[in-house]
């Protein structure tokens, strides 16, 4: 016997809300294109790409951008090295490294000249991610390695003796340009400058983009910054809009399409060992992190930005473009 309209047996399953009409169900869905998405993988790059994520302005998302992007391109099939130079190890720290000071790190490498590959550990939560991690012993490299022979080139030599096979190397700098920072423009060829969206964005590029020119004149002619990456950006607010034209109207091709909006899963997902990509594949901060990653992948393939292209006098894009209508224009950050 059937019930009443509405219950039991009668009821059509048309009339049951879809699966993705819950939060719950949409966070699900989310997720699994997402992970989906990834699973896809990108084609390789024909030879590594070693990528030096630098900002000597601090609470730019660096370390996070370093670990996200690292944790998307070993996620679309690629083989991915993250090397930690940053004594507060918090690359480390977010890819569930351990990184006590009795663990060998990046200073057995770059001061006592230890092999990368013993140093290297793979990350648990994601398949093709390595992490060269730093200990808080990494304070003192600065002073001892000033007295080295060839300082500046440690960890390119490393690099270059490293046997395994690699897609993308990520480095992820201290907010500082000493020696450390030094080593990793020697050995990379690309520079990945995470922006904030915030006043003052570009406040002490300037310097950095000097050292850039100074590395690659003396020491890395292959040096470049290939890609800006907009951080922490928060749609609901206009300064976030007008820093991204601004960032947009200096740095032109070099800044990615996609940008990394202000979210509160990214930040929480260090404080568990992890990534977002890991912690919450289906959130926004995920879903542009593995864009991103893939926009960078495929420019790579393209050929990317040359220095050339990018500017050989150091003229970084129409500089002081904003400053005649707006005196306090972030342009003067760079000047």
């Amino acid at each position: 016997m059937s019930g009443p309209p509405g219950f039991g047996g009668d009821v059509s399953r048309e009339t049951l809300p879809p699966m993705d009409d819950t939060p719950i169900g949409r966070a699900a869905q989310l997720a699994v294109e997402a992970l989906g998405r990834a699973g896809e993988g990108l084609p390789r790059p024909p030879q590594t790409r070693v990528m030096v994520v630098a900002n000597q302005k601090g609470g730019v998302g660096k370390t996070t951008t370093t670990v996200n992007l690292a944790a998307s391109l070993a996620l679309h099939g690629g083989r991915v090295l993250v090397i930690d130079l940053d004594p507060q190890g918090n690359a480390s720290t977010a890819l569930g490294i351990d990184h006590h000071s009795e663990v060998p790190s990046i200073y057995d490498v770059l001061v006592e000249s230890k092999p990368l590959s013993d140093v290297v550990q793979p990350v648990a939560d994601v398949e093709g991610l390595f992490c060269a991690p730093a200990t808080i012993d990494l304070a003192g490299a600065e002073i001892e390695l000033v007295s080295l022979v060839a300082r500046e080139s440690r960890l390119q030599k490393a690099i270059e003796s490293y046997e395994q096979p690699l897609d993308y190397i990520l480095i992820d700098c201290p907010p500082s340009l000493g020696l450390l920072t030094v080593n990793a423009l020697v050995a990379g060829a690309e520079v990945v400058i995470p922006i904030q969206c915030e006043y003052y964005a570009l406040e002490g590029l300037g310097q950095l983009l000097k050292n850039v020119d100074l590395v690659r004149a003396h020491l890395n002619p292959k040096l470049h910054v290939s890609t800006i990456l907009l951080t922490m950006y928060d749609a609901r607010t206009r300064l976030a809009s007008q820093v991204a034209e601004e960032v947009r109207a200096h740095f032109g091709k070099e800044v990615l399409r996609t940008s990394i909006p202000r979210s509160v899963r990214i930040s929480e997902a260090p404080s568990y060992g992890q990534t977002v990509l890991t912690y919450d594949p289906g959130s926004t901060g995920a879903l542009s992190y593995l864009e991103a990653a893939r926009e960078m992948a495929l420019r790579g393939l393209s050929g990317g930005n040359s220095a050339a292209e990018y500017g050989s006098e150091g003229d970084y894009g129409p500089q002081g473009q904003h400053t005649e209508h707006n005196p306090h224009s972030m342009s003067e950050g760079i000047q």
